[in-house]
């Protein structure tokens, strides 16, 4: 009988299913906004500016739209994983139990074995599949967002007219030291969901 490999086999399964759930709920932490009242924009034509990308990401109505539809999809997947490997686990119980106590013949018990392996083999493969679809989907997320920025930075500076607009993030600072005049985060983060609200709503 294979009933520590169906053992180990649940077990993987549910490890699989944990780094499939921290993959797409952690790592991700909201840049605060520039405060109210904090100085705006004086920078002129010609000048180099920069935006907080992090900040713009994080507080831009579309992304957290889209991410909480994301968000969405997965916790029904997950639901719905989670359902399937309760079942086989409970499945697996009653059949240890009866394995114990004598009540299955040798085809019997194998056939229910073999069953309940390919049971957890298919939860292990939609586990994979269902990772690899929200990772597509994630990725299909940001390029929106990123598109919908880059398309409202570059119509914006046609009539502002900066010589540079250069980004900083968490990872990667671009800007060291700058005058706050010079962030034009907020300003970008203003226009962007006033657009975004207003096709929205179309």
């Amino acid at each position: 009988m294979k009933k520590a490999n169906l053992i180990i086999n649940i077990v993987l399964t549910a490890a699989v299913a944990v780094l499939f759930i921290l993959y797409f709920t952690g790592g991700r932490k909201a840049t605060q906004a520039p405060a109210a009242g904090s100085e705006s924009v004086t920078a002129a034509k010609g000048d180099i500016v920069y935006i907080n990308l992090d900040t713009l990401v994080n507080q831009y109505d579309m992304y957290n739209d889209l991410r909480s539809e994301l968000q969405g999809k997965l916790s029904a997947i997950e639901n719905d994983i989670n359902k399937q490997g309760r079942a086989l686990e409970n499945d697996i119980k009653s059949f240890q139990e009866k394995m114990q106590k004598g009540l299955l013949t040798r085809s019997q018990a194998e056939s229910m074995n073999n069953d309940l392996a390919q049971r957890d083999q298919d939860l292990r493969n939609l586990t994979q599949q269902k990772q690899l679809e929200m990772a597509e989907e994630e990725s299909v997320m940001i390029n929106q967002v990123m598109d919908a920025i880059m398309t409202y930075v570059e119509a914006y500076n046609k009539e502002k007219q900066y010589s540079l607009i250069l980004s900083t993030t968490s990872a990667t600072t671009t800007v060291i030291n700058g005058n706050p005049g010079l962030d034009i985060t907020q300003e970008i983060l203003n226009g962007l969901n006033a657009e975004y609200i207003k096709n929205r709503n179309k």
